[in-house]
């Protein structure tokens, strides 16, 4: 969508916008981050297409590089001069589980029938500690139902921030009664909730399957464009055929700062597509942006931005409204990543800073990292 938008906005003449579900787009992170007053998980995306063709509710079936044409499922085709690939991820699926009986969340379906399910005093799986997982746990629980997390890893949030946030997130939940079971190997899971290897068996009214995603790669693949562990484009975005590109969570980016990776966020998704719409029109420059991602918690919001890297220095700020942040810095101590927890946005300027920080390459002395009165902004301004 914001690539289209984008290529509007620049004049291009004729700008095609499918999408597989039948309704206009909508923002996903309402769907495990509902609204707190209403409750409501389904924020469509207020924009004007006007200039654009829409047609949802069409999937592409396959591509025709040869022709240069997208054949649609009801038979039709479609030319192009350029395309591009947002076809995002889908949901990992549970190898104990065949029949489906746990849930996945990607799409407003899904979140509509997991909604359509809770109600107060029942109880919850939800298998696995990442940041949906959480998120949804701590939505069920404020929707007053008793829950259940199951991570197969020894810690919650094992790849995206530091151990010591993960604890303080995971605190968070048990204080409002939400029971954890870390290192769980889950043998079946069944219509009424869980059987664990050892034998436990958990009971269950509602399931869910957050285990991660896997790039949607089903269309490249079939037309034979190059696809590891996602589409591979290089650092403009464009695929092994020059006239075809992708963006977002389906996009294996040949990154400057990071090497060839996918990057699952939703600003990523926004940076991406934006940045498409430049990249189709000839644009030489190399997508470079950090990745950054937020999440709520209760009253606890976490945001961090850059790579998390166990095995780097860190060291932690504390803040006087009780937020306090993680900062990793290389062998040269030029800040790397930053995440940082606390009620409300209370880290979110830090965390803006950060960024900054680390886009320029600024050396920064731990010593003043750690100091809550030197600010973030001087550091831009001479380093160290």
């Amino acid at each position: 969508m914001r690539a289209a938008i984008a290529l509007r906005a620049a004049g291009e003449p004729h700008v095609t916008l499918l999408g597989g579900e039948g309704m206009p787009s909508y923002d996903r992170p309402a769907l495990s981050k509902p609204d707190r007053e209403t409750g409501g998980h389904h924020r469509p995306i207020q924009v004007d297409l006007a200039g654009v063709e829409v047609r949802f509710g069409l999937a592409a079936k396959s591509i025709d590089r040869e022709g240069k044409a997208v054949v649609l499922a009801d038979g039709s085709s479609l030319p192009y001069d350029r395309l591009l690939l947002a076809t995002g991820a889908l949901p990992r699926r549970l190898g104990c589980d065949p029949d489906g009986h746990a849930r996945g969340l990607r799409t407003l379906t899904d979140a509509d029938a997991i909604y359509g399910n809770v109600a107060t005093g029942r109880r919850a799986v939800v298998i696995g500690a990442g940041l949906i997982g959480l998120e949804m746990a701590a939505e069920l629980k404020r929707r007053g139902m008793k829950v259940h997390v199951l991570e197969v890893g020894p810690r919650a949030l094992g790849r995206g921030v530091p151990a010591e946030i993960a604890e303080a997130i995971v605190e968070r939940h048990r204080q409002e009664g939400t029971t954890f079971g870390f290192d769980a190997r889950i043998h079946s899971v069944e219509r009424n909730g869980v059987t664990l290897a050892d034998g436990l068996a958990i009971e269950a009214d509602l399931m869910i399957a957050a285990v991660g995603i896997e790039p949607d790669i089903r269309l490249a693949d079939s037309a034979g464009l190059a696809c590891a562990n996602g589409i591979v484009v290089d650092s403009r975005l464009v695929t092994s055929d020059p006239w075809i590109f992708a963006a977002g969570d389906c996009a294996a980016v040949d990154h400057p700062r990071y090497g060839r990776m996918r990057f699952e966020t939703w600003r990523n998704a926004c940076d991406q597509g934006a940045f498409a719409a430049r990249s189709m029109r000839g644009e030489g420059a190399s997508f470079a942006a950090l990745p950054w991602f937020w999440s709520d918690h209760f009253d606890f919001g976490l945001q961090a931005v850059g790579l998390h890297d166990p095995l780097r220095l860190s060291v932690r700020r504390d803040l006087p409204d009780g937020g306090w942040l993680r900062f990793e810095l290389d062998a040269n101590n030029r800040l790397q990543a930053a995440a940082g927890i606390g009620p409300g946005n209370a880290v979110a300027r830090d965390i803006r800073l950060s960024e900054k920080i680390i886009e320029k390459n600024v050396v920064c002395s731990p010593d003043r990292l750690v100091d809550a009165g030197h600010g973030l902004k001087s550091f831009l301004k001479g380093g160290a």
